[in-house]
């Protein structure tokens, strides 16, 4: 049962909603949904009957207490878009004029869940706790800010447009996630051995053993040297 409150900690309201978020929440929109619902003092994005659908685009730390809280009394769905192919627009300092518009050589997959599932890997074992990851094609506004984007040579991240959703993944239990790890990878295998797999970096690949350690889908066997030997959990 869905129980409102009245007092909710309003994480991302309308007023402030950024457009990805708002456009996901558009595609997401079902016949008799309720929107921006307040329930046991959080801010729902969709409530759907006794599903609480939650949107975010990136930081899973930042929501991490509010999943955790939900979690225990309804059935909670992460939704999380991951750019499998990004356009980057970028504008002057007016935050009008365009200079140029380009296509980035990284395409994002599956996998890149891992990159943020680090904050909650456990919650992913919860019977009531699910993610989607929604593959899209984005576009990535950028603006001119010589005091604050030093990091980029002065070109700031102002906000993320969807352009088209390509696919859909739902993660119900962790098997769905260890199912990442390539078929052929032999075992027992280390950080290293995965990322050479999966032609990732190896500060990836331990993000990725750490989540499914967590998550009970490998389990430790071992060394190799310094090195750590995993092996594939049981089903």
């Amino acid at each position: 049962m869905v129980i409102e409150s009245p007092n909710a900690k309003q994480q991302i309201g309308v007023l402030n909603e950024k457009p990805l978020h708002a456009a996901l929440k558009r595609q997401y929109a079902q016949p008799n949904d309720r929107f921006e619902v307040p329930i046991d003092g959080f801010l729902v994005d969709i409530v759907r009957g006794n599903l609480l659908l939650e949107i975010q685009t990136r930081n899973f730390a930042a929501v991490k207490q509010k999943l955790t809280s939900l979690v225990s009394q309804h059935h909670v769905r992460l939704v999380y878009p991951i750019a499998q192919e990004k356009w980057i627009l970028k504008l002057a300092e007016d935050g009008q004029s365009q200079i140029s518009r380009r296509k980035s050589p990284k395409r994002g997959t599956l996998e890149d869940i891992f990159e943020e599932l680090v904050s909650f890997p456990e919650l992913l074992s919860h019977p009531s706790f699910s993610i989607e990851v929604v593959l899209i094609k984005e576009e990535e506004i950028r603006r001119y800010n010589r005091t604050r984007g030093w990091r980029r040579r002065g070109w700031v991240t102002h906000e993320r447009r969807l352009l088209q959703i390509v696919a859909r993944k739902l993660l119900k239990t962790p098997d769905d996630l260890r199912a990442v790890i390539p078929s052929l990878l032999a075992e027992p295998f280390t950080t290293h051995d995965l990322a050479i797999a999966m032609n990732k970096s190896r500060r990836f690949a331990q993000k990725m053993v750490y989540c499914l350690r967590r998550m009970g889908s490998i389990t430790s066997a071992g060394k190799r040297g310094n090195a750590v030997l995993y092996t594939r959990g049981i089903s």
